[in-house]
């Protein structure tokens, strides 16, 4: 029989329970853990071997129902999924355990998720359609139509991206990378009527895709590798393709960003605010200029830069650019 090698860990787990506590507190644990056990073995050795009382969500353990998703050491994983001899590569022998969201836990890793389903269902995340109610014939969808959806069906409503998005934590009227993924997921669907009502939904200021910071955190924390930033970039397009796109400071920075590319071959940071939000509009932010002059981060007009092969790069942005605006 295989001898599997084990290490002793120290987990350092997140215990609370709104119902008594005041404040979160932490508890070590000790364990000899195996090479193929992941982090929800963990939990379960948890309330088995220590506490009856740990809570945690878990259902299906084939990383498909998203439900045991958790933070170790700040990253977000699926802990049917993430093997903990990996982590400990990654971090070390001592892992905290904490829920997606400190400030929403309910009894351990157990959180309140209503405003993640609130932003999910705003989108109308499913099909919307005229139905026949006795069809003569199936309504095919062709390969070409069904890899359109770049693996956006995919996405399993764990809240890993929602939770480690910075623009989530800011702005509480954001609706967030997952429900944005599956915006585009109906948006591009061929069978579905709904295209432009979900536009003026992510379209709107405050709310929708205007507001990702393209951070990429969605990205990383996606444990099924959907990259939702890659999907909100298509929302952008949509808006455009569709003339859903108002004259305003989020359509002007995505054009200026465009035309600093065009014009100079890397990003005009200085034009990029004046282009914006206009003459006057830039004098506030004439604090962050000056500190971001001193650190070399923007430059006078005269003394901006351009980049070699500045004639492939007007051919590749304009190649990429499929509407006027």
């Amino acid at each position: 029989m295989k001898k599997y090698d084990t290490k002793k860990i120290t987990f350092n787990v997140f215990r609370f329970n709104s119902e008594k506590d005041h404040l979160p507190y932490y508890i070590k644990y000790e364990m000899e853990v195996s090479q193929d056990e992941v982090v929800l073995d963990i939990l379960n050795r948890i309330k088995w071997e220590f506490d009856g009382s740990f809570s945690y969500r878990r259902s299906c353990r084939h990383g498909i129902c998203g439900s045991c998703a958790i933070k170790v050491n700040g990253k977000p994983v699926l802990s049917c999924k993430e093997n903990v001899f990996h982590l400990v590569e990654m971090f070390g022998e001592e892992l905290t355990l904490e829920p997606q969201d400190e400030k929403r836990a309910i009894k351990d890793m157990v959180i309140d998720k209503k405003n993640f389903w609130q932003k999910y269902d705003a989108v109308k995340p499913y099909l919307i359609a005229e139905i026949v109610d006795h069809p003569e014939k199936e309504e095919l969808v062709t390969p070409e139509q069904a890899e359109a959806l770049d693996e956006a069906d995919y996405c399993i409503q764990c809240g890993n991206c929602f939770y480690a998005c910075p623009s989530v934590s800011a702005n509480d009227d954001y609706l967030g990378p997952a429900a944005l993924l599956k915006a585009f997921r109906f948006n591009v669907d061929v069978r579905d009527n709904a295209r432009g009502e979900r536009l003026d939904i992510v379209n709107e200021e405050g709310a929708g895709v205007w507001d990702c910071v393209k951070c990429f955190e969605c990205a990383e924390a996606c444990p099924k590798d959907l990259s939702p930033i890659s999907k909100i970039t298509k929302l952008h397009n949509q808006i455009f393709e569709d003339g859903k796109a108002t004259n305003n400071v989020a359509t002007r920075h995505a054009v200026g960003f465009k035309s600093s590319i065009r014009k100079h071959g890397i990003l005009d940071e200085g034009e990029l605010v004046r282009y914006s939000e206009g003459n006057i509009g830039v004098l506030k932010h004439l604090p962050e200029a000056y500190e971001m002059w001193k650190k070399g981060k923007i430059v006078m007009p005269w003394n901006m830069p351009k980049s070699k092969n500045m004639d492939e790069i007007k051919k590749l942005v304009d190649i990429a650019s499929t509407v006027d605006f």
